[in-house]
């Protein structure tokens, strides 16, 4: 797999702290970054997380994709 994920269908709601925070039970988080609209300063929808170790990230993406987040269900998968 790999340590660099991609989290789709995001709550507008959701930062980066929020990220960090949820992907950090399955590891240590090295960045988790929410992208923001440069004009309206509002969430894109979509972020990126890497982690430290590759199985951290595996184990990630296994619990996380389709779980909810502030509401909404989440996609999560290696980052392309």
């Amino acid at each position: 797999m790999g340590n660099k994920l991609y989290v789709g269908n995001l709550a507008y709601s959701v930062r980066d702290e929020s990220l960090q925070e949820s992907f950090g039970q399955f590891g240590t988080v090295t960045s988790a970054k929410v992208m923001m609209d440069r004009e309206t300063g509002r969430s894109k929808g979509f972020g990126f997380v890497e982690m430290a170790l590759d199985h951290e990230g595996t184990a990630a993406i296994e619990a996380l994709n389709g779980s909810t987040l502030e509401k909404k269900r989440i996609r999560v998968k290696q980052a392309e």
